[in-house]
């Protein structure tokens, strides 16, 4: 008898994460794949991504409701008590024996406390990082605390969630499960690229996606006005803006990308959403990443391009030699920017190494699946470190 496994997503870049993942579910006779969508993907500002999971062919078994129209903090605490509410509806409906969830957003941690209730055993994917710069750093290890199976990204993340008192059995290394979509035979080409987004690149390119950094909020706009600053130094450049994601200033900043973009329609465009395929092969024609998603500290490097990492947003992640931090001034930022186009920087960028594995996470997240009778694994027990234990071993 398969056993029913839900899954949750509730923005466009956990989705493209849980892809490999989700396929893998959708063809496993074992398993039957219960999709829960929320968030991000029914509303229209970010591109109403849920008609890009019905195009890929997976089911939604369930919509949950839980934005409120705007995103302050007391409208996203609103937010995730709603979604508490009806996520509790739903797994009740659905009765999985197992639900799996990624990362460390607010929608996310609703659906892990849900779960948690309802004695639903819960696996975390991207469990142990550090990200001082955002609210999601509590998110993240409050999700991993109500989990009973760990999949992280890195052996020093494995050791941390260890260090929280995960028993090390449950606790599995299995890299980056991003680096699974990275198929150089489905990107797209240069020209298939630009009549796909309906932009034309030029000799310089940026992609730049910057995200509120949620643990200072009244700092966003004129963290922003500093960038769309720097990036004035560079006039000849065609830049892409994609949009912030929905924590608390996320409108504001795209309506000051729409603002800046305005006069610039010859060489700036902002999009919503560009989709898995889209973003990947971006990463290919580009000459750099701007900006403060965990995409340039992951994916990024794959493609051997510089990524600027603008601010404390990202702060405590593992990034690889590529990446070029910077504070979140407008001369810092066009320094690190100068830097990246460097003729050395450039030529170092042939030798970088990548923190978090070489991909087919999926499928080892679906062999540890098959090995571990779910029943089971509800109750656990504080995993207590022996006293100054520096290494850890399963």
């Amino acid at each position: 008898m398969s056993r029913k496994i839900a899954v949750v997503t509730g923005t466009r870049a956990d989705y493209g994460l849980l892809y490999p993942l989700l396929k893998e579910l959708q063809a496993a006779k074992d398993f039957d794949l219960q999709l829960v969508v929320c968030g991000m993907h029914w509303v229209r500002d970010f591109g109403k991504t849920y008609q890009t999971i019905e195009a890929d062919g997976f089911p939604i078994v369930s919509k949950i409701d839980m934005l409120l129209g705007n995103d302050s903090a007391n409208a996203i605490g609103k937010s995730v008590g709603l979604a508490t509410i009806n996520f509790s509806d739903e797994f009740a409906r659905l009765n999985p024996d197992l639900i799996i969830v990624l990362g460390d957003r607010f929608e996310i941690l609703a659906a892990a406390q849900a779960a948690y209730i309802a004695r639903i055993p819960l696996a975390h994917i991207h469990g142990g990082e550090v990200s001082f710069g955002a609210l999601d750093e509590g998110f993240r290890h409050v999700i991993s605390k109500l989990s009973h199976l760990h999949f992280v990204a890195a052996e020093s993340y494995r050791h941390r969630v260890i260090q929280m008192g995960e028993s090390p059995d449950r606790v599995f290394n299995v890299g980056a499960i991003g680096l699974d979509n990275i198929q150089p035979a489905k990107l797209l080409n240069k020209t298939q690229w630009q009549k796909s987004v309906g932009f034309t690149l030029s000799r310089l390119n940026f992609i730049v996606t910057y995200h509120p950094v949620t643990v200072d909020p009244e700092g966003t706009r004129k963290h922003v006005v500093n960038l769309l600053q720097a990036l004035d130094h560079f006039p000849e450049a065609h830049i892409l803006f994609t949009k912030s994601n929905a924590d608390e200033t996320g409108r504001m900043i795209g309506e000051m990308l729409l603002d800046y973009v305005s006069n610039k329609l010859h060489r700036c465009k902002v999009v919503a959403n560009l989709g898995t395929t889209l973003y990947l092969s971006s990463l290919q024609h580009f000459d750099m990443v701007i900006g403060n998603s965990s995409s340039g500290l992951i994916e990024t490097p794959y493609f051997k391009k510089p990524t600027i990492n603008v601010g404390l947003r990202q702060e405590g992640r593992l990034k690889a030699s590529s990446v070029i931090d910077c504070h979140d001034t407008e001369y810092d930022i066009v320094q690190a920017m100068n830097k990246a186009l460097s003729p050395d920087f450039q030529t170092s960028l042939q030798n970088i190494q990548s923190h978090y594995g070489k991909g087919d996470v999926a499928k080892k997240i679906m062999t540890t699946l098959r090995r571990h009778n779910f029943k089971n694994l509800f109750r656990k027990r504080f995993h207590d470190l022996p006293q100054n234990s520096e290494v850890i071993n399963a």
